[in-house]
């Protein structure tokens, strides 16, 4: 865990792509000052971005007058928002009990083969990032998974090895 400016920052031992901090300034400009703006600003940067670099907490916490830690404290409250970049490809495996009791750990193992990735990483190459999620609601085509917005049910070894070769030939 690296320290910047008094906020914790989680280290994937991945390095990320250089980000132009230049776009912050305009994003910063819309809410300057505006305290309760805060979580609105940080889904747009993250939107921009891909995510919300380290580097950039201390600005926008200039820019809303509010502490470095507060910002730090408000994404890392939130599971949605991201201090590391993440993969084009946003991969989540469902872990709830209908998929569990249908295979749901073997799904997971497959995934993680395909991907040469393990919970919460990302690739090298920022192509994928694999998450496991408590459940993804859709239970009577379990076990299920979740690439970006396109959903796959009913999954087996074959049909996971499916997905992932065809993806791999888009």
């Amino acid at each position: 865990m690296n320290t910047e400016d008094g906020v914790s920052i989680m280290s994937n031992n991945i390095n990320p792509p250089e980000v132009d901090l230049t776009v912050l300034d305009e994003i910063i400009e819309k809410y300057k000052g505006q305290r309760w703006s805060l979580i609105p600003l940080l889904q747009e940067v993250q939107e921009k971005l891909g995510y919300i670099p380290p580097e950039a907490i201390k600005q926008i916490a200039d820019g809303l007058d509010i502490f470095p830690s507060q910002v730090q404290g408000v994404i890392s409250f939130y599971t949605g928002l991201y201090t590391t970049p993440r993969g084009k490809n946003i991969v989540k495996v469902c872990r709830g009990t209908a998929c569990h009791v249908r295979g749901g750990k073997t799904i997971l193992k497959l995934v993680k083969q395909n991907l040469d990735l393990e919970e919460g990483e990302t690739s090298p190459d920022f192509e994928y990032t694999l998450e496991t999620v408590a459940c993804i609601g859709v239970c009577a085509i379990a076990p299920n998974m979740v690439i970006n917005n396109d959903n796959y049910g009913q999954l087996n070894p074959k049909k996971v090895t499916q997905i992932f070769s065809s993806r791999d030939q888009k």
